[in-house]
């Protein structure tokens, strides 16, 4: 706390001190810093550490996101969450943790979010009071302002991984089989269009990134995203594209739906959906089942099953059709539904892997190839693995692609 008071007022100094009328460089403002800290430094008698930990907080307040600054740099912590400008906690290990550090106030909070959401371009105020945006290496951000957030303006950051994790990566932690993972990698090459459901935190977007390294490196992708945070890796032959807000000034917004119908006139090969929520699910299905054959998607749901009535009522929301039409377009759209969670000792694994068949007596019908058997709790871990428990009906991908049966 004695910390964040002297911060505060060698910030003060220097910002008197500033001409505003010159664009001063990082460089620039880490001499000032240097300069202010030494002075304060030899005053105090601060010790080499102390001096060099000022100088970061300082530096951090002025050209970075302050306090949270150091919580960003930390590649162990996966996500933070600020509940207003006194509480701060992260993720690390899997493990929740509350930081010792606090913003100095409210207004403080409020220009971190304001840097924030312009650097993505972006805009949030009372008028639009929730929005989300990205940082430049990749983490997703969600903001909402006070006072629809009660007790002060509330940040989420999810972080991602500098270098993407592939599938040998998920193998060797355990979070799927290695008889499962290749099969997942035939499937995606053979043009299956594959779901990922899962809950929070389950690991949906790292998967889809992991299933996407099997796409063959000459096919158009085309990914469509709320907030960029794919990071797929040698395809040259790759377009991004990333919804945005309206805002005050008049510009419209782009949705979801906007880009997937866009997309569909860019010639892709493989279209990937960040995430499904709402009524862009029938677009999703119509490019599945328009010979876009290898499309991926994610979507929030706690089973396979459960997941097909999500996508039944995200359907609707886009138009009124039959229930039977709409399971038709699920049936024949979606090949393999794979579902994710995060098991109680915060593991995240693969719990299911299940192909749709097509639709029996007006019901959706699900094959299950692989399933996750829990066989025990090991000092607080979970022992289980991922076992085979059926085989694959529908094979004409398969045989095309040149797999043998």
């Amino acid at each position: 706390m004695e910390q964040s008071k002297t911060v505060r007022e060698l910030q003060a100094q220097i910002l008197e001190e500033i001409d505003l009328n010159q664009e001063l460089v990082d460089e620039d403002v880490y001499r000032m810093v240097e300069e202010k800290t030494a002075v304060y430094a030899r005053q105090k008698m601060l010790g080499l550490n102390e001096r060099e930990s000022l100088e970061k907080a300082l530096f951090n307040a002025l050209r970075k996101l302050d306090v949270i600054q150091e919580l960003l740099e930390d590649d162990e912590i996966t996500e933070i969450m600020v509940n207003g400008a006194s509480r701060i906690f992260y993720e690390k290990g899997g493990k929740m943790h509350r930081d010792k550090r606090q913003f100095s106030s409210k207004e403080k909070l409020n220009d971190v979010i304001q840097q924030i959401v312009a650097s993505s371009n972006r805009m949030v105020n009372e008028a639009s009071p929730i929005v989300d945006v990205r940082l430049s290496d990749g983490s997703r951000v969600n903001i909402v302002l006070e006072p629809v957030s009660l007790d002060g303006s509330a940040i989420s950051i999810r972080k991602f991984p500098k270098n993407p994790i592939l599938m040998e990566s998920l193998v060797r932690c355990g979070s799927i089989s290695a008889d499962a993972a290749k099969m997942l990698s035939l499937l995606v090459g053979a043009g299956y269009n594959i779901f990922v459901s899962g809950g929070t935190g389950s690991g949906k977007t790292t998967f889809l990134n992991a299933l996407s390294q099997f796409i063959p490196g000459e096919e158009r992708i085309i990914t469509i995203e709320d907030a960029a945070e794919l990071q797929l890796v040698e395809k040259p032959n790759l377009v991004r594209l990333e919804t945005r807000n309206s805002n005050t000034e008049g510009v419209a917004p782009i949705t979801i739906r906007d880009l997937i119908k866009a997309a569909l006139r860019m010639r892709p090969e493989r279209i990937i959906v960040g995430e499904c929520r709402g009524a862009e699910a029938l677009d999703v299905l119509q490019a599945m089942n328009t010979g876009h054959d290898g499309s991926l998607s994610t979507g929030h749901a706690n089973s396979c099953r459960d997941m097909l009535s999500r996508l039944e009522t995200m359907v609707l929301m886009g138009m009124d059709l039959p229930l039977a039409a709409v399971r038709s377009q699920i049936a024949s759209g979606i090949d393999i539904l794979v579902h994710l969670g995060r098991l109680r000792d915060k593991s995240r694994r693969v719990l299911s892997i299940t192909e749709v068949t097509g639709v029996f007596e007006g019901e959706v019908v699900l094959n299950e190839i692989f399933r996750f058997v829990q066989t025990g709790i090991d000092h607080g871990n979970v022992c289980g693995e991922l076992q085979k428990v059926g085989r694959l009906q529908h094979t004409d991908k398969w045989r095309n692609a040149g797999y043998p049966e």
